[in-house]
């Protein structure tokens, strides 16, 4: 009798802690895009990629031209002219994908810029989310932004504008910009 009490007292107190538990969700895409500074960032970022890939373009199409031009005069050159003019199309077409993968590869300048311009803000998102979470004492606070692995969550329970006005946004600014 002892023991099936004391089961009993400790589910009552088990689900009374999971019951109290506080959760909390925020949609990221929704922050970003009302923080002004995330926007101008992209925007250098879109225009720095737009530029970079420009360069590269120009350079493929040298190459192409080069190319071309070679297969027309192949008939007329030398086997040692031939030579020299593959090399230099090899050469140029060589440092082309090299400097693609300098821009835009795994590490690259683009991946570098964005780290280093978009970082700080996501930072001081999670800086934000963090405080809040510990003052409200949630248990969790999911991300909503893509709505892959949340299928329903009541609007109460989405701190995002409270998050945008701890960082000393206005909640909505987007749409407002947007708007004019």
């Amino acid at each position: 009798m002892r023991r099936l009490f004391f089961l009993s007292f400790l589910a009552v107190l088990f689900s009374a802690g999971v019951h109290a538990q506080k959760y909390a969700y925020v949609n990221t895409e929704y922050i970003l895009e009302n923080i002004p500074e995330f926007r101008q960032a992209q925007e250098e970022i879109d225009n720095l990629s737009i530029e970079w890939q420009k360069e590269l373009e120009e350079r493929f199409a040298e190459i192409d031209a080069l190319y071309k031009q070679f297969q027309n005069d192949a008939p007329l050159l030398t086997q040692d002219m031939k030579n020299r003019r593959e090399n230099e199309i090899i050469t140029k077409e060589k440092a082309a994908k090299d400097l693609q993968k300098k821009r835009f590869g795994v590490d690259g300048d683009l991946y570098k810029r964005r780290m280093e311009m978009i970082q700080p803000i996501q930072d001081k998102i999670y800086t934000a989310i963090e405080k809040r979470a510990k003052q409200r004492q949630f248990v969790f606070v999911f991300d909503r932004s893509d709505n892959a692995n949340i299928l329903y969550a009541d609007p109460r329970n989405d701190i995002s504008n409270d998050i945008l006005k701890d960082m000393g946004y206005e909640p909505g600014a987007q749409e407002e910009s947007q708007a004019e």
